[in-house]
């Protein structure tokens, strides 16, 4: 199995993830600004999609949005209890919270550090971003986690992407709860395996 992958961006979680999980795989890394890996191959040949994470898996298929990466990698190692059972009112809320990340905060972050944005549409992301982060720490309050006591595939993805609150110069210090929950998730070692691996 492969992840590839380009450090920075949300191809994290499901390194992460994969790691969670105790899954085997080998890490390939994309240059994403001209579409090659490090071999000088053309990753286009690999994903058409240009974009990270993609995932080759042993049965020959792919995958890619982070996601449906992570649910795939739940549902491959239930044991490791980061993805309730199909059909359960707890597999829905893991949805709804991946929903959650991928279109509210996913896309709300790169708004404050991608160069191309033009810098009078910053202060509209940033409190279109701090109204989401708002909702986020009110949640947080009194858990350690997005459900409550269990870590699952969608603290996998909030954690990979608040990652970008740095480059964002968004002080999470505005929101306690999620500052708290974020180092929490920076002591997982997954988490540290992940940033060590990604050089």
């Amino acid at each position: 199995m492969k992840l590839y992958y380009a450090k920075g961006t949300c191809s994290f979680a499901p390194h992460v993830g994969l790691r969670e999980a105790g899954m085997d795989f080998d890490l390939v890394s994309v240059s994403l600004q001209d579409k090659k890996l490090a071999d000088g191959s053309d990753y286009l040949a690999v994903n058409p999609r240009g974009y990270v994470p993609f995932l080759e898996r042993d049965n020959g298929g792919n995958l890619s949005e982070c996601a449906v990466i992570l649910q795939w990698i739940g549902d491959q190692v239930p044991d490791a209890g980061l993805l309730p059972a199909a059909g359960t009112e707890e597999r829905y809320r893991v949805q709804e919270w991946l929903s959650f990340v991928g279109g509210e905060l996913h896309k709300g972050f790169p708004p404050l550090f991608l160069p191309y944005i033009p810098d009078e549409m910053r202060p509209i992301a940033r409190a279109r971003l701090e109204v989401r982060l708002g909702f986020l720490d009110a949640s947080l309050d009194g858990r350690d986690w997005l459900m409550g006591e269990e870590f699952t595939v969608a603290d996998v993805y909030c954690g990979a992407i608040l990652n970008w609150s740095r480059p964002a110069k968004f002080d999470l210090g505005q929101v306690p709860n999620v500052a708290a929950y974020y180092e929490r998730f920076c002591l997982r070692d997954s988490v540290r395996e992940a940033r060590a691996a990604e050089k």
